[in-house]
């Protein structure tokens, strides 16, 4: 019996997000409907979770990771563009650049934050590898970099605006970037991101601790499918209920580009519970593989997206980071390379990174 409510639960919920979807779009929903919509969309999360976790499980680290990290994040690119279409004109030019900067914030501190307090609280000092992690890091911070930091330093168009040849130098750049790094990570040296055991070696997948046997290709294919939609339904639902998260922010007084941060966790939350699992098996390099991963994407896939979009798209393009931005991404490319040097963490750090979130939130909320 229990068996079969675990299938139908991951099976159904996802279901259920799609159907809710669809009936909800494009309705201003009560807010007794919002409520319910947002418990749906908390399901769907788990749901998404549970589904990458099979298919990661099938296919190996860091696979597993990688997928999860494009697959949300093409979403993402789906949803800035098709805001910005319906929104149009000059007050959605800064929402690729909020929406971009919110994920890296939350993946570079708070998802990686939270993995390793968990991670230190259970087992006191987990390992990864510093040369995978650093790696990353490093690729998240040029990116970041070329993409955010240098409009607000070009002299070609007045503002933190790129002109239409920077923009283009910018996108294929950062395409390069994340395809040198997926190479990295998948063939050239895919060692580097593999978890790694309290002596410090990398774990094969055939050396699992549990031995469970991977699910059948069949169940990896159906797992995969359903993450697909459920991605769908976080993002869409998220949308959804903006309307009235919007309103909410408006009603307290805080700047009307939090709600993109608001989206931007909501959207997130599959990866972060999928990082917070992983470093309570002591799987900390997993953990980082998707911070990291998830920002690096972020990046790298939705900046070459909403350039060729921009082409079409009414309005400017602001991609350009105000000076408390760069601070903070400053401040956060500085901690995070002295968290992944030793190769190993402490709660001390997971503290140090989920503060610095909490600097970005609550600036984001009074600048």
């Amino acid at each position: 019996m229990t068996a079969w409510i675990r299938r139908w639960w991951s099976a159904g919920i996802p279901a259920v997000g799609a159907v809710a979807l669809i009936a909800t779009w494009g309705q201003k929903l009560p807010g007794v409907l919002v409520v319910l919509v947002g418990l749906v969309l908390v399901g769907v999360v788990l749901a998404a979770v549970h589904h990458a976790e099979v298919v990661a499980h099938r296919v190996g680290e860091p696979f597993g990771s990688l997928l999860l990290a494009v697959a949300v994040t093409v979403i993402e690119v789906g949803l800035i563009i098709t805001l910005m279409v319906s929104g149009g004109g000059k007050d959605t030019s800064t929402l690729a650049r909020d929406t971009v900067f919110a994920a890296v914030m939350i993946t570079v501190n708070g998802i990686a934050g939270l993995a390793v307090l968990l991670g230190s609280l259970r087992f006191r000092l987990p390992r990864f590898n510093s040369e995978g992690a650093g790696a990353a890091l490093a690729v998240v911070a040029a990116l970041a970099t070329l993409t955010l930091v240098l409009p607000a330093f070009t002299t070609s168009r007045p503002g933190p605006q790129f002109s239409p040849s920077q923009l283009g130098f910018a996108a294929v750049a950062s395409l390069i970037l994340y395809v040198a790094f997926v190479l990295t990570q998948t063939v050239g040296h895919r060692d580097f991101f593999l978890p790694v055991s309290a002596s410090g070696k990398s774990i094969q997948p055939d050396d699992e601790e549990d031995h469970v046997a991977p699910p059948s290709g069949r169940a990896a294919a159906i797992s995969g499918g359903l993450l697909v939609v459920s991605l769908v339904a976080v993002v869409g639902l998220a949308k959804t209920v903006s309307p009235a998260i919007e309103a909410g922010v408006a009603a307290a007084g805080i700047p009307s580009s939090f709600v993109g941060v608001v989206i931007a966790l909501l959207v997130l939350l599959p990866e972060g519970l999928a990082a917070s699992r992983a470093a309570l098996r002591e799987r900390m390099q997993t953990s980082l593989n998707l911070a990291y991963g998830s920002a690096m994407a972020s990046i790298g896939l939705t900046i070459p997206a909403i350039a060729i979009a921009s082409i079409w798209l009414p309005g400017p393009l602001t991609l350009g980071l105000g000076s408390t931005q760069i601070v903070l991404l400053v401040l956060t490319v500085l901690v995070g390379i002295l968290t992944v040097m030793p190769g190993r963490v402490t709660r001390l750090q997971g503290v140090l990174h989920l503060i610095l979130l909490a600097a970005f939130v609550f600036l984001a909320i009074n600048p």
